[in-house]
Order: structure tokens, then sequence, then C-alpha cells
């Protein structure tokens, strides 16, 4: 099921779906599944709770509303992450022994919390948590052969390592790509040596 996030009459339901409606019925595991905005849903509001997959069906004209588009799904205690949790440690690991209502979820980090890496800091396992074989945010850009937006696609994405990087938040992968294509290993070093600023919050 699809639906538009907005205040709109539906014809076939004669009534009135109201905005704040459609994003709490969005973030839960029911209906609907799709969610259709404008640029009006690519700021401050919340998607992230059962959704980890953007369809970007025209492009913004600057990597910081591509940022700002994606954000809304790739928050804290998102649902790629809970996905990568779940199957990392499954259910059996949930005490379901305690009486009264158990939530899998705050076990779940908790457990991951406990393993956490040494080195790693507060964002893991609850901004970054990845598993083997495990799901990431997705993006997903409808690209006609020969347009326009291939380029500016293009373009876009080599901004936004470079406003990722100065926010101190990059998306490793793409950072690393970036870097990759225009310095040998001794630049890499060099640079990595010369600009790395760490805004990790301190560890406990």
């Amino acid at each position: 099921m699809d639906l538009r996030f907005g205040d709109k009459k539906r014809e076939e339901l004669e009534q009135w779906t109201r905005s704040a409606d459609v994003r709490v019925a969005f973030n839960s595991p029911f209906r609907p599944f799709i969610l259709a905005t404008t640029s009006v849903g690519q700021e401050g509001l919340d998607f992230h709770q059962y959704c980890h997959r953007v369809v970007h069906w025209n492009l913004p004209s600057n990597p910081v509303d591509l940022e700002q588009r994606e954000g809304r799904v790739h928050r804290y205690k998102g649902h790629v992450i809970r996905r990568n949790l779940a199957k990392r440690y499954g259910l059996e690991r949930v005490d379901l022994s305690g009486a009264g209502l158990v939530d899998p979820w705050e076990q779940l980090f908790e457990l991951a919390r406990s393993e956490r890496p040494e080195g790693e800091n507060d964002l893991y396992p609850y901004w970054i948590f990845e598993t083997d074989g495990g799901y990431k945010i997705e993006r997903l850009i409808p690209l006609l052969p020969l347009s326009r937006e291939i380029g500016q696609l293009k373009w876009l994405k080599r901004s936004l390592v470079a406003y990722r990087s100065v926010m101190g938040q990059p998306r490793q992968q793409e950072l690393t790509e970036f870097l990759a294509r225009r310095f040998s290993d001794e630049e890499m070093a060099e640079v990595t040596e010369k600009y790395a600023i760490d805004l990790s919050p301190p560890q406990r």
C-alpha cells in the first residue's frame, strides 16, 4: 500500500488524511508500506523506525538536501540497525524468563554494547552496526539512460563526501572510494594524518 504524505482528501475513503496520521502509520510494521512525499518530507521528520530505503524520484540540486532526505531513515536505533542486531544475535539471545513484558530491542542493544569491539565509541551499536550479510541504508535512483541526472548524481556523490567530511560524519565507504581515486597510498597517509579530526563521543 502506498500513501501520499500530506493533508489530502482520499476520494475512495471520502475522508481527509492528515500528515501526522500518515507519519505515525508509516512508523509501524503495518500499512502504508510506501510513502511518497515532495521535498516537504525531506527535513525534520523521522521515518527510520521501519524503513531503510529511500527512492529519489528526482535529484536535489545540492548535497545538503540529499543528506537531509537520506537522514530521514539513517537515524539512532534505526530499522537497518535493528535488523542487523536481529540477524547477528537472533531471538534466542533474548531472555524471556522475566515476569511481565520484555523489550527484546533493549536487550539486544545492551548485548551489542557489551560486546563492542575495542576502540569503538558510543556511535556503536546505536548508529553504526554492521554484520556479515547484513543490511544497509539503500539509495535508489531510477535514472533514465543519457539523462542529465547521471552526471548530476556523480557530482552529488563527490560533493556529498566533501560535505560529510567537513561535518565530521562521512559515510566510510563513499569517503574511501573518493580518496582512493585521487591519492596514492603515501598521499593518503599524509592526508589522513594532517586532516583527520576525531569528533566521536568520549569513551566510557
